[in-house]
């Protein structure tokens, strides 16, 4: 008789030992994977009353650590998922990262700024405020590394032509911005402090192609990404995008009422000075 018929498997009972404190608070706000989050701060806060002071010891001599953790707004799962940096469809969940998973358990490394306390500082993080931590490890280069590990269907990307294959399989897209359009960006970023261009930037290097979860669609006459309540219009040669110009996702109806919401006033300032 095996291991697992001797092992009671219908129930693994897991306990949070702390939460993720992050300005991300949607999916779409978060990087789709640690690397692509460049700085982003976040702090875990340890449960009080359950030793953690004694468990983190040493844990600072570490540059980089893994959290584990639970994909608290992914309820349920998909076999079949499509990925941000798919090029040839739908794949198998498990030749994924994609947080629609059986056990909805999520792996970041991370960067460990400093420990205060009960209160671990991390950077390049894309774990979303109130994310539950089920555990965390320190990242071995020695061991946790391995150069040859491939790329497995990312090397399904075209190849650039003339060019030296980067460390990412899949060559980044030229995002480039009309003056309008960084006006508009700079326009919003400072009523609202959602850093758009920002966000832009990241959607799209990793590609224009329509995507249901990246919110990218295709439009009679061009391409639309949306990013919060606001729609970008881009257009595509080659491997570079332009971004034409931003316009808000609201309709005219929906900004003629009398509602007095902030989000609302912004809008309506913006059609205002811009127009659409």
């Amino acid at each position: 008789m095996s291991s697992l018929q001797n092992t009671d498997l219908s129930r693994l009972v897991l306990e949070p030992i702390g939460i993720v404190r992050s300005s991300l608070v949607t999916k779409v706000e978060a990087a789709r994977q640690p690397r692509a989050a460049q700085g982003a701060p976040a702090r875990i806060e340890l449960l009080p009353g359950r030793n953690f002071e004694h468990a983190l010891d040493d844990l600072a001599r570490w540059k980089w650590i893994w959290v584990i953790f639970w994909f608290h707004h992914n309820p349920g799962w998909r076999p079949k998922v499509l990925p941000p940096r798919s090029t040839t469809g739908r794949k198998g969940v498990f030749a994924t990262r994609s947080p629609y998973r059986p056990n909805p358990i999520g792996l970041s490394v991370v960067r460990l700024d400093k420990a205060d306390g009960l209160n671990l500082h991390v950077l390049d993080s894309d774990m979303l405020d109130g994310t539950p931590v089920l555990d965390i490890k320190p990242y071995i280069a020695y061991t946790d590394s391995h150069p040859d590990a491939g790329n497995g269907w990312l090397d399904d990307a075209e190849p650039v032509s003339g060019s030296a294959q980067p460390a990412d399989p899949v060559t980044a897209y030229a995002v480039t911005f009309e003056p309008v359009a960084t006006e508009q960006g700079q326009w919003i970023e400072a009523r609202t402090g959602l850093a758009l261009e920002e966000r832009i930037r990241s959607t799209l290097t990793l590609g224009p192609e329509p995507h249901p979860y990246r919110r990218i669609r295709r439009l009679d006459d061009g391409m639309q990404l949306a990013v919060k309540e606001w729609r970008i219009r881009f257009s595509v040669e080659g491997r570079e995008v332009r971004v034409i110009a931003i316009a808000s996702g609201f309709r005219a109806s929906q900004l003629a009422s009398d509602e007095n919401d902030a989000g609302l006033r912004v809008h309506r300032e913006f059609r205002e000075r811009w127009g659409g």
